[in-house]
């Protein structure tokens, strides 16, 4: 899972969080559960400066994890100067260029299920998906409590998670003790 939307034609893949070194290496917190493809060398993503500035076409030449980013190399830039008034950009991809998922084996983007609301399997709603949290173990999804208002954390793990139907806009959970 991964990929939200930065607007109905731009799938976010990273955010630049800094640079690194003196030959025009940015750190890009990565936002996609696909980075081996989307920062893989050759690949071409559409930078969206911070600011009103207009998007500018990078070509990927290196890419290697490091610690929780990715550094990434762009042919563009060959010095620190260049990769500086990047800092905070958005990167992202055209909707085309989206790596397919298969949401029959529970595979879906962020944009996918985030407005969906949450029922229990008995029916009764619990809320709207606002936000999704990308951990390690599991993705877990942030649901504002139609009742409270308040957020209740719902591990993406099929213990849990019954059901997602995009089409009726609903995801189906067996409500645990300790999710509110």
């Amino acid at each position: 899972m991964g990929g939200t939307l930065l607007n109905s034609e731009y799938l976010l893949v990273g955010r630049i969080v800094g640079t690194h070194g003196i030959r025009g290496e940015v750190r890009v917190q990565s936002n996609t559960d696909f980075p081996e493809v989307r920062f893989a060398p050759g690949n071409r993503l559409i930078l969206f400066p911070p600011g009103k500035q207009d998007p500018i076409w990078l070509m990927v030449e290196k890419s290697r994890p490091h610690k929780s980013v990715y550094l990434l190399k762009f042919q563009e830039w060959s010095s620190i100067d260049q990769a500086e008034p990047f800092k905070k950009g958005l990167l992202a991809v055209t909707r085309e260029n989206r790596v397919p998922v298969d949401e029959e084996e529970g595979e879906y983007y962020f944009h996918q299920i985030i407005g969906l609301t949450a029922v229990t399997t008995d029916g009764k709603e619990i809320g709207e998906v606002k936000e999704i949290l990308p951990l390690p173990a599991n993705d877990v999804w942030v649901v504002r409590s139609a009742e409270t208002g308040k957020e209740i954390l719902i591990p993406y793990i099929s213990e849990i998670v019954k059901d997602v139907d995009l089409g009726q806009k609903r995801i189906t959970i067996e409500w645990m003790e300790g999710l509110a």
